[in-house]
């Protein structure tokens, strides 16, 4: 076997001793799904930035460098301005009534269990969506690695992720997110020099990358309409996606939530920083390969050390499965917590919630695997996937969610115009717009005038509901 085999067998073997310890220490609902409300900033700010990066990093953003150049590097700014948002403004309200589910909170604060059914069907949809596009790239990982086909390594990939998450729910992401992005981190550190062994300098460098792509370190190569869009649904989505609100309730307090933010921050950027380099490295060695999404699959097998190579493939591996895990985690929420439990069966036992609770995990699991093996989504790098999720995810919750604990006049006729008008809005766009302006532009405008108007047109909600996310209130 293959130096990247057998580290590859060995990082999957700590993965699922570490889902067996999880499941050791899941006792109750609360520990399945937020990991008791207890994190600490350090298991707290290692899973937010593992789940924060995907295979839209270590695949996809590769693969856009790789295709276009350094420009896409302005998409940068846009993190430490969503995590600012999420700590400095919408952290201390969200989190003053702790839910299990994003829907929950929906429904705990318009008090509708409609909104919260509608907030689980849109989950579920983008969830099945974004999980295409990992599941893709795991298959090119395993096809790098052990030399099976593409569709082999998706199915063999996709069956891991559901088998330790149904275990160990979110005890076991947590854990497993911390070793992924210690992986993550080890493996890019090492990219990075390595690579810099195959140029004679960053004179060299830079010569070379741009006889490769002559605009390959210009910042206006991509159009800014296109670039401002996309840094958009970014920001808005890394505020509004449901993996990384519930983390907000997972972590034990706002010194907690304040220090894990500071850790994730700092590792995404310079992980992605990290990843430029060894992206235009690739333009520079692998000019003329079929997608860009190969690029760093390319790169860890052929130009690195053997043992390096596997270890940045792991650390591909584990940045794919720290992203679905947690999407698996929220999505079989979706489907057990929010629509079997909250509309079809809410006096079910708890081990009948439980058996319910990862029959939906396995569920979600598996959809995407059959959808790509039926031929759906093929051929879409995969950064662009990750953008239309983040695009979807803030056109429907940003707005119910930060109107939600900063507008008392918010109500749930709003909130479910919101959500349902930002959707379509997204979703006809991309369908049917012109492709420099992203989604997320008419998505959140769409959200945003519907709340306000509906709102102010439909009786006020409650004061009991809206009272506990408002200072003073009970």
């Amino acid at each position: 076997m293959s130096p990247q085999g057998v580290v590859f067998l060995l990082y999957f073997a700590v993965v699922f001793l570490l889902g067996l310890l999880a499941l050791r220490r899941t006792s109750d609902e609360s520990d399945y799904w937020i990991a008791g409300g207890q994190l600490g900033w350090l298991l707290g700010g290692a899973t937010l930035a593992a789940t924060h990066t995907s295979a839209g990093s270590f695949v996809g953003t590769v693969g856009v460098v790789h295709t276009v150049g350094w420009s896409f590097g302005w998409l940068l700014l846009s993190i430490p301005l969503a995590y600012w948002f999420t700590v400095a403004v919408l952290a201390p309200r969200f989190t003053r009534v702790r839910e299990l589910t994003l829907p929950a909170f929906l429904e705990a604060r318009y008090g509708s269990k409609g909104v919260r059914g509608m907030g689980a069907v849109i989950i579920l949809v983008a969830t099945v969506v974004y999980i295409q596009a990992q599941i893709v790239a795991g298959g090119l990982v395993a096809n790098t690695v052990f030399g099976i086909s593409p569709r082999t390594g998706m199915i063999a990939f996709a069956l891991v992720m559901v088998a330790y998450t149904v275990v160990g729910g979110m005890l076991a992401v947590v854990y497993t997110d911390f070793l992924q992005m210690l992986v993550m981190l080890v493996g890019t550190a090492l990219a990075v020099p390595l690579t810099l062994r195959h140029f004679r300098g960053p004179a060299d460098f830079v010569a070379r990358v741009q006889e490769a792509n002559p605009l390959a370190f210009e910042w206006g190569a991509m159009p800014g309409t296109m670039l401002f869009g996309m840094g958009l649904a970014f920001l808005l989505g890394s505020v509004s996606t449901p993996e990384k609100l519930i983390r907000l309730y997972a972590m034990k307090d706002m010194k907690a939530i304040r220090r894990g933010v500071m850790l994730a921050v700092a590792f995404i950027v310079g992980v992605n920083f990290s990843l430029f380099f060894v992206a235009l490295a690739s333009r520079s060695l692998y000019p003329t390969l079929p997608s860009g999404d190969l690029a760093m699959p390319v790169m860890a097998a052929s130009v690195l050390p053997p043992v390096v190579g596997g270890i940045l493939l792991a650390a591909i591996t584990a940045a794919m499965m720290s992203t679905v895990d947690s999407l698996l985690v929220v999505a079989g929420s979706a489907l057990s917590q929010d629509l079997y439990q909250g509309l079809v069966h809410p006096e079910a036992s708890l081990e009948r919630r439980l058996m319910v609770n990862r029959l939906g995990i396995g569920v979600v699991g598996v959809a995407p695997l059959l959808l790509i093996l039926a031929g759906v989504g093929e051929g879409t790098l995969v950064q662009f996937i990750v953008l239309l999720f983040s695009a979807l995810m803030a056109g429907s919750f940003f707005v119910p969610v930060v109107f939600g604990v900063y507008w008392r006049r918010a109500n749930r006729q709003g909130a479910m115009a919101a959500m349902v008008g930002g959707a379509t809005a997204t979703f006809l766009w991309k369908a049917l717009g012109p492709a420099t302006i992203d989604p997320v532009v008419p998505g959140i405008i769409t959200s945003s005038v519907l709340m306000v108007v509906v709102s102010l047109a439909t009786p006020p909600t409650p004061a009991e509901h809206v009272d506990p996310y408002f200072p003073g209130g009970s």
